[in-house]
């Protein structure tokens, strides 16, 4: 699931002040994550960092042949921190957004995950079942095509949502005055109130759901709908860097193209997540 804004006012000042040397010789690179988005990130027991993105990033440093130290940062300020050269690179479910492309740069896609809906309401589940399809966003005709039966299913319903996160935004664009948006601030508050039954229906990404249906006690819990990518939701979850770094951005984007190749993000992604997250291009 592609992560909610990050502060960019802020970034946007902290980012003037800061300039970097395009032709640095990197030999090490400091990249932060939140340690507390399972199962992208996370923090063991111990103190140590573990999920996907912490798997794939030391392959990626691997492959780049630099030395790579990975550190837990406070989500909201980390565009701020990178451009004010704190660290090199954010590497925590964060979506390629047009708005963040205004303040830093980004690496191609290393994950692209679309998103669909989740209910515990057994007539809900059973009148759409889950579509495999991926609609794309930026498809207007094909939206509106798979758009058009879901909202008079979900006339007046409740729908849970991240706070400020991308669900906010495909709610308010495409569903608005259709359901009642209800927003929480961590995805375990939200699927909790969904397993009650205290929202009808959530939106997010598919491989959270996924996830989230899969533990115990979730059992009603069931995936819905088609699966929408793009557009709002983003072009995928890529590596945060700051726009005048375009060595560490061209090493960052090999490795990726690398890891996608030969099927590392395969072989990583579908034990964490059920599914292959995997960007197609």
């Amino acid at each position: 699931m592609l992560r909610p804004s990050l502060t960019i006012g802020v970034a946007l000042l902290s980012f003037a002040t800061v300039v970097h040397a395009d032709d640095k010789d990197w030999k090490e690179v400091r990249i932060a994550t939140e340690g507390g988005y399972a199962p992208w990130n996370y923090t063991n027991p111990d103190g140590t960092l573990g999920g996907f993105e912490i798997d794939l990033a030391n392959d990626l440093c691997n492959r780049m042949k630099v030395k790579c130290t990975i550190s837990a940062q406070s989500f909201d300020s980390m565009i701020p921190a990178l451009n004010a050269g704190k660290f090199d690179a954010i590497i925590d479910d964060i979506s390629i957004t047009p708005k963040r492309e205004e303040v830093i740069a980004f690496s191609i896609p290393y994950a692209s995950v679309c998103y669909t809906f989740a209910t515990s309401d057994a007539s809900l589940a059973d009148q759409f079942k889950e579509d495999t399809g991926v609609i794309s966003l930026n498809d207007q005709a094909a939206t509106d095509k798979a758009l058009e039966p879901l909202k008079a299913a979900l006339k007046d319903k409740t729908i849970g949502t991240l706070a400020a996160g991308g669900s906010v935004a495909f709610v308010e664009t495409y569903l608005k005055g259709v359901t009642l948006m209800r927003q929480y601030k961590t995805a375990e508050a939200r699927d909790l109130d969904l397993a009650a039954g205290r929202v009808d229906l959530v939106v997010g990404g598919q491989d959270l759901l996924k996830n989230s249906a899969a533990k115990k006690g979730n059992e009603s819990v069931k995936l819905f709908g088609p699966c929408f990518q793009g557009g709002v939701v983003g072009k995928g979850a890529g590596v945060g860097l700051r726009k005048s770094d375009t060595n560490l951005k061209a090493m960052f984007d090999k490795a990726i193209r690398e890891a996608q190749a030969d099927g590392t993000i395969t072989k990583l992604s579908i034990p964490v997540f059920g599914i292959d997250v995997t960007p197609k291009q």
